[in-house]
């Protein structure tokens, strides 16, 4: 029999697997994937951030970042140029038409959002953002405790 813990732990895990296939169905209507996507967020908020910047916010290998990267190149969505002073460091900027698409599918995400947790009461969602938040804060203090996966990142 499942103790309350495994039940928390089991729904939180639900609830997270079916918002992340909505934002996946939300995404690929725009011909992006939720990494993409963010990639494109990270880089609209920060305008010439670096790839290991970006590596660290998206929790993955610098790999990884660089696949992400090539791919929205290969789209025209987002440009590499040249550190200023680092020869080796290349800076990351949205092109027109990316940032375009980010505002479009930003745009459409918050909608998408609002809809889908509007039938949730207020209050409700006061407690819940509260509680949300302490957990949220203890887990990251515990992950801080713990020795990081090998390549000091997750993959995407």
């Amino acid at each position: 029999m499942m103790n309350e813990m495994e039940h928390l732990y089991n729904l939180l895990k639900e609830t997270f697997i079916v918002i992340d296939d909505g934002d996946r169905r939300l995404f690929h209507r725009f011909g992006l994937t939720p990494p993409r996507f963010y990639v494109l967020l990270h880089v609209s908020e920060e305008p010439g951030i670096s790839s290991s910047d970006l590596s660290q916010k998206l929790l993955c290998d610098k790999s990884n970042v660089t696949r992400i990267v090539k791919g929205l190149e290969a789209t025209g969505y987002l440009e590499r140029r040249p550190h200023e002073s680092d020869g080796r460091a290349q800076r990351l900027y949205l092109t027109p038409q990316g940032a375009t698409i980010c505002n479009e599918v930003h745009s459409a995400h918050t909608a998408y959002n609002i809809a889908r947790l509007n039938s949730v009461d207020t209050a409700v969602q006061n407690t819940l953002i509260e509680n949300l938040n302490r957990l949220h804060h203890l887990l990251q203090e515990e992950l801080a405790q713990q020795t990081p996966p090998p390549n000091g990142h997750h993959l995407v």
